[in-house]
């Protein structure tokens, strides 16, 4: 099977004006940072994009931005989840007529959904697309936990081909690579778990983190497909630190916040999202200065 991404894949922010407009000029240029700084794949519209907040046609801008300022230099996965079916197929479609490799999906719930709903939900998706499907299982914002045996039956759909798996259950990704075998590529989305998501076998790291240490990141993945493991683990715990901070303080905040401190223009928040505070500024600013040491 011929899997689109791995490594590195890179998830810029959406960078908002005072205007509380969409910044796609900005934008671009937080993606060519990406690119330019060897990201194995590039995927707007993820958490750190924060996808829920945005319009049908912003979320339509920022696709077809990625997929101009990329040019084909790396694959693009794009997120098109939303609320219903019916949207969620309109994102998928609109994103794979411009030209995204791949769309990733995960099933957002006000009211629970069962297994069954959320299997027709990703059915009808499949059937509507042609290209690649990436079941992204994230409890924490989407409020829906899939269970490994709900992901394995997903996999059926045909072009179902790919899991990102973000509980931080290191378990459940052993699973994954054991029971699903090497023909389906599953991807880690707990950036604290990258070291035990490679060693169990992920395909790739979906990550923001390479907003801000790119250099780490991409060492970290070197050294993994190189079997060196020492090397690993110094260049891993380096980071550590940092990628729990991004995660605790919230991906969009902490991103914008660090870029601004690396002295490139990151925009404003969408509100009700607010700006890191001037105690939480600081520390991670010493965090980014512990990764450089």
């Amino acid at each position: 099977m011929n899997i689109p991404f791995k490594g590195i894949i890179a998830y810029p922010i959406t960078p908002f004006t005072e205007q509380d407009k969409v910044d796609i000029p900005l934008f671009k240029t937080l993606v060519e940072r990406l690119v330019a700084a060897g990201a194995h794949g590039i995927a707007p519209l993820g958490s750190t994009g924060v996808l829920p907040y945005l319009t049908d046609e912003e979320k339509e801008a920022v696709t077809e931005a990625t997929i101009q300022q990329v040019a084909g230099r790396a694959p693009i996965l794009a997120g098109v989840s939303n609320l219903t079916t019916e949207r969620t197929i309109y994102h998928a479609r609109f994103a794979e007529k411009a030209g995204a490799d791949a769309v990733m999906i995960i099933p957002i719930s006000y009211w629970k959904l069962t297994d069954e709903e959320i299997f027709r939900h990703y059915e009808a998706v499949a059937n509507a697309v042609s290209i690649p499907i990436m079941a992204y299982n994230n409890p924490a914002t989407g409020g829906v936990d899939m269970s490994p045996a709900l992901l394995k039956r997903l996999l059926q759909i045909p072009n179902v081909t790919m899991i990102k798996e973000s509980t931080g259950d290191v378990q459940r990704m052993h699973y994954l690579r054991r029971e699903l075998g090497e023909e389906v590529a599953f991807y880690n989305g707990s950036n604290p778990l990258a070291l035990a998501a490679f060693s169990a076998g992920a395909n790739g790291w979906c990550t923001a983190a390479t907003n801000l240490i790119p250099e780490l990141n991409l060492e970290l993945y070197s050294a993994i497909s190189e079997n060196n493991y020492e090397l690993a683990r110094e260049v891993f715990y380096k980071q550590l630190r940092l990628l729990q901070f991004i995660v605790n303080k919230g991906l969009p905040r902490a991103i914008q916040a660090g870029l601004k401190l690396a002295g490139v223009e990151a925009g404003y928040p969408r509100l009700p999202l607010k700006p890191l505070t001037a105690e939480e500024t600081g520390q991670l600013q010493a965090l980014l200065q512990e990764c450089l040491q």
